[in-house]
């Protein structure tokens, strides 16, 4: 009787596990959706801080953070409202941001470039 008891409870615990990680895996799944949603809408920040809850490792995440601060430093640069002393430092932490998921991001890294030569040609410290 006591291996039948043994028995029973290791099933119910892997069924308990399993559930937990579905649960776990959905909510992921669902910020991941509304994220991509938030980054197609250039709601970049609202996306960024929606996959901050999300595992950061997985793939998928990391594609849409990407995504995200790749299409919030493009809007930084691109926005002729903001000044140069706006824009500039806002976007080029937005691509180095890039760079810490995806290291060898041709764009983030022609950006930065970008970004930093302009400052040179102005005969101004790149920021940090």
């Amino acid at each position: 009787m006591g291996y039948a008891r043994y028995n029973s409870f290791m099933m119910l615990r892997n069924v308990v596990l399993t559930l937990t990680l579905a649960a776990s895996l959905f909510a992921a799944d669902a910020a991941l959706v509304t994220a991509k949603k938030m980054i197609a809408e250039k709601k970049y920040d609202d996306a960024i801080t929606a996959l901050a809850k999300s595992d950061a490792k997985s793939p998928e995440v990391k594609k849409a953070l990407v995504d995200a601060y790749l299409g919030k430093g493009d809007t930084l640069m691109n926005d002729p409202a903001l000044p140069p002393r706006t824009k500039y430092p806002g976007a080029l932490k937005a691509y180095r941001t890039v760079l810490t998921y995806d290291a060898a991001n041709a764009k983030a890294k022609t950006s930065i470039k970008t970004i930093e030569d302009i400052y040179k040609s102005m005969g101004r410290p790149i920021p940090q």
